[in-house]
């Protein structure tokens, strides 16, 4: 996620503790909160596609979902 929109969601966080947003500002705020989390997760997914785990004998195997 881009840098700028990292600053603005922490930006209208602290503005809503501090004064409370607008009908605007909190359908912004929830719509970056959702990207946010979507490129967190596809990242973490993307960690965890990639891990081996190595066993005791020496041998390999990848992750997988359950």
């Amino acid at each position: 996620m881009e840098n700028a929109k990292l600053q603005r969601i922490n930006a209208l966080a602290k503005k809503s503790r501090e004064e409370g947003l607008t009908p605007e500002e909190k359908e912004e705020q929830a719509a970056l909160r959702q990207e946010y989390i979507k490129g967190f997760r596809n990242s973490l997914t993307s960690q965890l596609e990639s891990m081996v785990i190595v066993e005791p004998d020496g041998t390999r195997r990848r992750v997988t979902k359950k």
